[in-house]
């Protein structure tokens, strides 16, 4: 079987940005990033509860939320903030600021980097004074699938 490189496999893209932070991916917290990427859309936290307990049956709620927080915090996982749902990081982007395109209709979620709108943002807002110290864009409408379907 022909080895994956690291850039195209994102558990060792993970193991990777682990290692530059003096982090460990521990085995529960890669099976939860494992399940968060084969989700189609975003996850809430209990169903990826439901689906960790098959393989770790004394998994409660914290066992949960904390491998969570970790993901998001490496940059890892995104919490879709609307929703209360999470979503992988669909790249490494240094966990830059992302823009989360959510359709109204299905539900997806897909994370659009939009550099130069969110620096406008922060310019903006220093202009009057603030910093920014966190940035979560949600933008709702619909996808291009479902307006095909409609």
């Amino acid at each position: 079987m022909a080895k994956k490189h690291p850039k195209s496999d994102p558990m060792a893209q993970a193991q990777a940005r682990c290692a530059a932070h003096g982090e460990t991916l521990t085995p529960l917290r890669a099976q939860v990033l494992a399940l968060l990427l084969k989700q189609s859309g975003p996850a809430k936290a209990y169903d990826l509860l439901d689906a960790l307990k098959r393989g770790h049956a004394s998994a409660k709620p914290p066992t949960i939320y904390r491998a969570l927080d970790f993901l998001v915090r490496l940059g890892l996982a995104h919490r879709i903030e609307s929703l209360n749902a999470y979503v992988a990081c669909a790249g490494d982007h240094d966990h830059a600021p992302a823009v989360f395109l959510i359709c109204d209709t299905c539900h997806s979620a897909q994370e659009l980097h939009a550099h130069a709108a969110l620096d406008k943002l922060s310019s903006a807002a220093a202009n009057i004074g603030f910093k920014v110290s966190r940035t979560m864009v949600e933008a709702t409408g619909q996808c291009a699938h479902c307006q095909e379907a409609a």
